[in-house]
């Protein structure tokens, strides 16, 4: 075990893991925030989807070992009030539905905003491949995303 001090959202935090722990594991069972997803474990859904250095990554496969003094932000640390204009396009859209891979696709587009404020729809469907929804609402995150974009 090894301790590692942790930016997240905004705050360290300090905790004791082995290196190879996913940073997934971290945040949900040592920081016990729940906000963050477990899918598949392999990279593959998206539902575990956090920014790191305001990128976006699948938490299940970052060793807390790589993070090092990274910046790393959770759907909790994405807006205080829930008031971030993609949470606000989500309701508006009424996308989720279960809501299980909301955190994930929430924060993948959130990041697409911050590297690209006009994305074309090409652009979100490419950006957003990668993050599945069971429930089928990838018309309505497109659209939701959309909003977001003309309200930065």
């Amino acid at each position: 075990m090894a301790s590692y001090k942790l930016n997240i959202n905004g705050e360290t935090k300090e905790v004791e893991a082995v290196e190879d722990m996913p940073l997934l594991w971290v945040i949900r069972d040592l920081l016990d925030m729940k906000g963050t997803k477990f899918g598949c474990g392999q990279s593959l859904c998206g539902a575990c989807t956090v920014h790191l250095n305001g990128v976006a990554v699948r938490s299940c496969s970052v060793q807390i070992s790589s993070v090092g003094d990274g910046e790393i932000t959770t759907i909790e640390g994405l807006s205080e009030n829930g008031d971030h204009p993609i949470q606000k396009a989500w309701v508006e859209h009424i996308v989720p539905q279960c809501g299980y891979c909301q955190s994930g696709q929430i924060m993948n587009a959130a990041a697409l905003l911050n590297s690209n404020a006009s994305p074309s729809e090409d652009d979100i469907v490419a950006a957003m491949a990668g993050n599945l929804c069971r429930c089928g609402t990838y018309n309505r995150i497109k659209e939701a995303i959309m909003t977001a974009s003309k309200s930065l």
